[in-house]
């Protein structure tokens, strides 16, 4: 059990321990995929010299994760121990679920598969299982039902994650106190002190967030009551082809803008229908820029997608960028919204249906913007009137997640046909449409 490859105490803690059930809360970045993958490895290897197979399954919370898991750890620990072995990789069909597998095969039979996580796949294999962070796996508690009768043959079971709230399986499994797993806890500063090279004084400064920091780096549970969406709602819309402009596929799209100019963001999101569900297709995120590379950044979204509305914060200094937008597409595209209590209440109560009835997709794997949209809070002020308060940073002021919830408010009403002849950069000349946006009610005007 000798590791080819030098591992720091608290992985040299992880690798050694071969208890069936073993879950490990690690910070990010500290190796917890990579150190794992090697004890499977390892495994097989041990298996071979005993004539003997292992199968092994690792469930990632997405094909891209996935593929991580078996380059970046599987085959490269395979190589570093001589073993030579064989790739392929299939599409997975299950009872409800189509997706694409890797497969890794050693000498001695040994197999290692790696595919997305979901309930479907879980059930869908008798072998040891990697659940590689299980905390972000959307539907964990159903991913947990279909797989642990599955693996109850005395198959071994291994977790590794850092926190996401207290809404998911994970949550459970590292705060319960019996005796029957194994928890490693490994914060950012026992993995410095263990001889990881990091700064975490200039991480933290990096970071710039509180509230991330305290989660991805000190693995603190943070409080979610106040937070209006949940860290398990946000990761449950995540997707690893959200934020990809590449993969547009030609239907209506919705855009948000938020305005900032000198201390927060200007951002531009735009979503794009595809059947019942809004796929952001791009964040384009703006500070310190002048007005002139605002307007430069808008006409380079409207010239990409088929724009059908957009609805801008036109509080404050909104008012001469909105008036500009208006000139330059129209003002059935283009709508300022006076961001008042009540319209930021109604924004904020649509985006969250949108989260929990999972009719959103978000980009995967960005930490600025999941702090962004969880530090939005709801308070009730002194006269009873609720109000959305966020505190501000070097990353904004929640300004990605208010250019987020204008852009479903810009797809609550259909509109309805515009005609209209187009100048050059898809502009509209003399718009003649029929007025739609009385359906929308009270937005502040």
């Amino acid at each position: 059990m000798t590791p080819a490859i030098p591992l720091f105490a608290y992985q040299r803690a992880w690798f050694l321990d071969r208890s069936r059930f073993k879950l490990g809360m690690f910070a990010r970045q500290t190796g917890k995929t990579f150190t794992t993958t090697l004890e499977i490895v390892d495994s097989c290897i041990e298996a071979a010299a005993q004539g003997t197979r292992e199968r092994w399954v690792i469930l990632s919370r997405g094909e891209r994760q996935a593929k991580e898991a078996m380059d970046e750890g599987i085959k490269r620990h395979a190589a570093a121990y001589g073993a030579a072995c064989q790739a392929m990789d299939y599409d997975w069909v299950g009872e409800q679920t189509r997706v694409r597998a890797l497969e890794v095969e050693l000498p001695n039979g040994s197999k290692i598969t790696a595919l997305p996580a979901n309930p479907d796949t879980a059930r869908g294999f008798s072998a040891n299982v990697f659940l590689d962070e299980f905390a972000f796996h959307q539907d964990s508690h159903a991913i947990w039902k279909a797989l642990f009768p599955v693996i109850s043959n005395g198959w071994r079971l291994r977790i590794t994650s850092t926190p996401n709230g207290k809404g998911n399986k994970f949550y459970e499994l590292v705060t319960g106190q019996d005796a029957t797993w194994s928890r490693h806890i490994v914060d950012i500063h026992r993995a410095v002190a263990d001889g990881l090279p990091r700064d975490v004084e200039q991480l933290r400064a990096a970071i710039n967030d509180d509230d991330a920091w305290a989660q991805e780096f000190e693995l603190h549970w943070l409080d979610e009551a106040s937070a209006w969406l949940s860290f398990d709602l946000i990761s449950g819309v995540e997707h690893e082809d959200a934020g990809r402009p590449e993969l547009y596929q030609g239907g209506p799209v919705f855009v948000g803008v938020d305005i900032g100019r000198r201390r927060d963001l200007f951002v531009i999101w735009v979503w794009e229908q595809v059947g019942d569900v809004m796929w952001c297709r791009e964040i384009v995120e703006l500070k310190g820029a002048t007005f002139a590379e605002q307007d430069r950044a808008r006409d380079q979204v409207f010239d990409r997608y088929r724009v059908i509305r957009s609805a801008w914060d036109q509080t404050g200094m909104g008012e001469k960028p909105v008036e500009d937008a208006q000139r330059a597409y129209g003002t059935t595209r283009v709508e300022g919204v006076l961001m008042n209590g009540a319209v930021q209440l109604r924004l904020a109560t649509l985006a969250k249906e949108a989260f929990q009835d999972r009719r959103v997709r978000i980009p995967a794997g960005r930490p600025a913007l999941r702090a962004d949209l969880h530090k939005l809070k709801k308070e009730v002020g002194a006269t009873g009137v609720p109000r959305f308060v966020a505190e501000r940073d070097a990353n904004g002021h929640a300004d990605r997640a208010w250019a987020c919830f204008l852009g479903l408010g810009a797809a609550d009403t259909p509109p309805a046909p515009i005609e209209f002849h187009t100048i050059g950069r898809g502009r509209a000349a003399a718009p003649t449409v029929r007025d739609f946006t009385a359906g929308l009610g009270d937005w502040g005007r």
